[in-house]
């Protein structure tokens, strides 16, 4: 048996490649939108890709199942999973063969109701299942969120029985690969590590210590982080025909891109915060590349059926920008500046910047004294009630757009975040709507290592 994992780190998500190289034939499970990687590997190992298996309908990422199909490979979906292209289908318990492996369903429900997980076993070596690939069940210290397809209580009942009638059942020793790593939102705080065992994650999974069903479905319905922008939309893509073909987008010039923005164009500046702070084009936003989560940060500003233009930091940028941004679902990215901003400066048009602060200068305001400005702490809830600033306003930067009347409008606003990457977009979100903001470039991270008070109280 050949078995490869692969990690898309903006998104979180895991997809793999396992096969029998003496039959020639592999399969791919939950595939990422670019299949480079399964295509350059199963020549490398001589294998034809025969499969595609789906664990469920992804809603926080296109799949590339319909460029594998294209090339020939049969995608396999769990009976009920209301898809629209043309597939082989699983039922529980079912298995298919791909040489001396065996690939084998089990239903289990919670995350999404079509949701099954995958045993595998080397038939040359044990009778018993070698691994299991839970998808969006269990992941490696975290559970599934339940409220992406149905009532949450509900998914969480549904998965309370999928983990302890199914996947706990297998032996201690079975290994667990999931379909997603830290990164995602398909879970509230699951480790970075890619793999686990079903004996370690019984005994130190924090939700399956839950040794009741309504402590389990308590414990996982509460503080579940911000659905994936769109995600209804991505799920649409996953289920309906397949998506062949990736985006094609130009290089514009200074006069192309200042055209496209004044009739409704987003600018979509993905250079670090620093970078933006310096000079941007006037109602750019900020979101960096490098700075963790991009196309889902991404995709909560960008409206439906609004065209993007990329401004990048360097040219090499792109390839990896729109990877990252059509396996978000965002199909609307138009093209990129040609030349960046030093392009757009020679040519004479105007920049706007971003003041930087860090946390000991705002702790030295503070101090002082000075009462002159308005903290906005742009972070989840979760990280709210863990500590604030004292007097700061919360508004987790995703919800900036539709908040922005909480915004007082008579004196500077101060972004901050953990690290300075979303208090970035927020502050340009509000220069975008004509508010004063100044970034905290280190954020919260450096806020209890200064031992500035904080605010403990558990009301957002």
């Amino acid at each position: 048996m050949y078995f490869k994992q692969f990690v898309a780190d903006d998104l979180g998500c895991a997809s793999y490649l396992i096969g029998d190289t003496d039959a020639a034939e592999c399969v791919v499970i939950d595939p990422k939108w670019n299949i480079t990687d399964y295509l350059e590997l199963a020549t490398r190992k001589d294998m034809r890709i025969a499969y595609v298996i789906e664990t469920h309908n992804h809603a926080d990422h296109v799949s590339g199942h319909g460029k594998l199909a294209q090339l020939g490979a049969q995608v396999v979906v769990y009976t009920d999973a209301g898809v629209e292209y043309p597939h082989k289908t699983l039922a529980d318990g079912e298995s298919i063969k791909v040489g001396s492996v065996l690939f084998t369903a089990l239903h289990t429900p919670g995350h999404r109701p079509e949701h099954m997980s995958i045993s595998v076993t080397d038939t040359t070596r044990a009778n018993e299942p070698w691994l299991v690939l839970t998808g969006d069940s269990l992941f490696v210290g975290d559970v599934g969120r339940p409220d992406l397809a149905v009532e949450p209580k509900e998914g969480a009942a549904d998965l309370f029985h999928s983990l302890h009638d199914k996947i706990l059942t297998l032996p201690d020793g079975t290994e667990i690969y999931p379909a997603h790593v830290s990164g995602s939102l398909c879970g509230k705080s699951m480790s970075p590590k890619p793999n686990s065992t079903i004996g370690f994650e019984r005994h130190y999974n924090e939700p399956l210590q839950q040794g009741t069903l309504e402590g389990f479905v308590e414990q996982v319905t509460a503080d579940l982080p911000p659905q994936p922008a769109q995600f209804e939309r991505i799920v649409a893509k996953n289920c309906g025909p397949f998506i062949t073909d990736d985006m094609v987008t130009v290089p514009l010039s200074a006069d192309e891109v200042d055209t496209m923005r004044r009739g409704g164009a987003l600018i979509l500046d993905t250079r670090s915060p620093l970078e933006f702070g310096v000079g941007h084009i006037p109602g750019a936003l900020n979101v960096d590349l490098n700075g963790g989560q991009f196309a889902t940060r991404a995709s909560w500003l960008i409206p439906e059926n609004t065209p993007v233009i990329l401004v990048l930091q360097s040219e090499e940028d792109l390839p990896v920008a729109l990877e990252n941004l059509a396996m978000a679902g965002q199909d609307g990215i138009m093209g990129h500046l040609a030349g960046g901003m030093v392009a757009w400066a020679s040519n004479g048009y105007l920049t706007e910047t971003i003041r930087q602060t860090t946390v000991a200068e705002l702790r030295s305001r503070i101090d002082a004294g000075d009462r002159s400005f308005q903290i906005i702490d742009v972070r989840e809830d979760s990280e709210w009630r863990e500590g604030h600033v004292p007097g700061a306003i919360h508004i987790p930067f995703h919800q900036l757009l539709s908040r922005l009347d909480d915004v007082p409008s008579n004196k500077p606003i101060v972004t901050i975040c953990g690290g300075g990457t979303r208090s970035s977009i927020a502050a340009s979100i509000l220069q975008a709507h004509g508010f004063e903001p100044v970034n905290v470039t280190d954020g919260m991270s450096n806020w209890k290592p200064l031992t500035v008070p904080l605010n403990e109280s558990s009301v957002a």
